[in-house]
């Protein structure tokens, strides 16, 4: 396999690893919230909003790299 072929599955394994860090980052945001800190956990949720605003156009452009010529 050329090396311009794993490109596109080193992005899509980045996105996913990036998506999961997500999910944990807003579970730990949710249990900072409970004990009483909103303050924090909103600007936690404001810095994630970037991973959500940029999802589609990741998710679009690994779609077209992996695609057959």
């Amino acid at each position: 396999m050329p090396n311009t072929d794993l490109l596109p599955s080193l992005l899509y394994k980045i996105n996913e690893n990036q998506l999961a860090l997500e999910a944990g980052i807003l579970e730990l945001s949710n249990w900072v919230e409970q004990r009483g800190s909103a303050e924090v956990a909103d600007n936690v949720r404001g810095a994630l909003a970037a991973i959500d605003s940029n999802e589609e156009f990741i998710k679009m452009t690994i779609a077209v790299l992996m695609t057959p010529y």
